[in-house]
């Protein structure tokens, strides 16, 4: 599959930034849209690097450059442009303390250029890797804090057949796993087990794990952390344990502790096309089960992680619902899943 993308031909004209910021309602979210020009059209990647501090900090470099930090310009195939990426800093304001952002950035410079090849061509990413396009199911995630579930009991009332990705936590009570375990709506729970130093870690607890395992026997399970404490009670269940945050690349799936059964495919993790098609094409050929997953974005890059899910799982319970799902007020009338095909569509993203 990355032999079929890397050989368009690519011209790249400039380089542009754009910022964004809203709320959403856990935090105030920014990524930056990364625009290629060129030939008359332009492909937009999105960096979804978590710390707003770090927008700032490139776009005043940008400013002080002129507006196009990067010397990107030039006729490529993709995989030549991506080879290019390798001698380009794209931290010209310094570099991150953490290695994932690494990924984000690199990951809006490919996508850029694989939506700019697909437009330059009026072709998509189905046509190029003789897939086909299919709507997408989504889950709707949410964290509860402190264990609340208003928000939850909202979006059922006024959406009685939506599923759910949650996060639980130590704060969940009786009460509120009686009532999430009585709404047949929960499709993931991510225990958030394999981050570290982020604001949503979770420390591992055997009893919290014996919880979500038993009351929601029909429930993907994701990053559990496996400690001596946890680990009989991880191995039982290990059928429908996924993987999220530690995967980078294949190197990481194949490191896991057990047989992986499912995979949370984050396009952004991978970095790069190259390893994320690589990452999928061993999935496919082992039988595991794939879904999606995205990181608030604001832009292009939810259609990015929409098109994915569409050529690749679509019937997973992707964690791409439409960006309204983010917002801090639910819509009235929250759009339905599946999220359809777009009918005339060129370049990478619905």
């Amino acid at each position: 599959m990355y032999d079929a993308v890397a050989d368009l031909p690519l011209t790249v004209e400039s380089v542009s930034l754009e910022r964004l910021e809203r709320e959403t309602p856990a935090f105030a979210r920014a990524t930056t849209v990364v625009a290629l020009a060129g030939d008359g059209h332009t492909g937009r990647g999105e960096d979804v690097t978590y710390e707003t501090a770090l927008h700032d900090a490139l776009h005043e470099y940008a400013a002080s450059t002129g507006g196009d930090p990067f010397d990107l310009a030039g006729e490529y195939t993709l995989g030549e442009f991506a080879a290019r990426l390798d001698d380009v800093d794209l931290w010209p304001h310094g570099r991150p303390d953490r290695e994932d952002f690494l990924d984000y950035r690199r990951w809006a410079f490919e996508a850029a250029g694989l939506d700019l090849a697909l437009r330059q061509r009026d072709t998509d990413l189905a046509a190029v890797l003789d897939r086909s396009f299919d709507p997408v199911r989504f889950v709707v995630s949410s964290r509860l804090p402190d264990g609340d579930t208003a928000r939850v009991e909202t979006l059922l009332e006024r959406y009685p057949d939506a599923e759910l990705k949650l996060d639980p936590t130590t704060d969940w009570d009786g009460d509120t796993v009686d009532y999430l375990a009585g709404t047949d709506a929960v499709r993931v729970l991510d225990l958030k087990g394999r981050y570290e130093g982020t604001d949503v870690d979770q420390a591992p607890d055997r009893d919290l794990y014996e919880t979500v395992f038993e009351r929601f026997p029909d429930a993907v399970v994701e990053d559990p952390a496996v400690t001596d404490e946890t680990r009989d009670v991880v191995a039982a269940h290990s059928d429908r344990v996924a993987w999220d945050a530690p995967v980078h690349g294949l190197e990481d799936v194949l490191a896991a502790p057990f047989d992986v059964a499912w995979l949370n495919v984050k396009p952004s993790r991978f970095g790069t096309l190259e390893s994320l098609f690589e990452t999928l094409a061993w999935a496919l050929e082992e039988d595991v089960a794939l879904y999606g997953g995205g990181q608030f974005e604001l832009s292009v890059g939810r259609g990015q992680v929409q098109e994915l899910a569409s050529l690749f799982y679509p019937a997973g319970p992707n964690d791409v619902a439409p960006a309204v799902y983010n917002d801090p007020e639910l819509p009235p009338e929250p759009p339905r899943s599946p999220v359809s095909v777009p009918d005339d569509h060129a370049g990478f993203g619905f």
